[in-house]
């Protein structure tokens, strides 16, 4: 299961359930399935922070283009990992 909190232009993944609200849940989540999720995201040539624990910013650098490139990556990710 994916989850995601956010903060303004301050973004975290979790592969959980639903969203940690304690650090315990945090370190709980399933950091393997991170790192297959980091890596397909990084062929697709997108950078995420590299560990589950630091959170991705967007700003105004970034354009829609950019956004809807990062969304097209993920859900490409998503479906690809569902499969196994």
């Amino acid at each position: 299961a994916f989850s995601g909190q956010s903060v303004g232009g301050m973004f975290s993944i979790y592969f959980a359930a639903e969203p940690p609200t304690t650090y315990a849940e945090v370190i709980a989540s399933d950091k393997a399935a991170f790192n297959r999720f980091f890596h397909a995201m990084l062929e697709k040539g997108v950078y995420l922070a590299p560990s589950a624990f630091e959170a991705g910013f967007v700003s105004a650098a970034h354009t829609d283009a950019d956004i809807a490139a990062t969304v097209a990556a993920a859900d490409a990710v998503f479906a690809e990992m569902q499969k196994g």
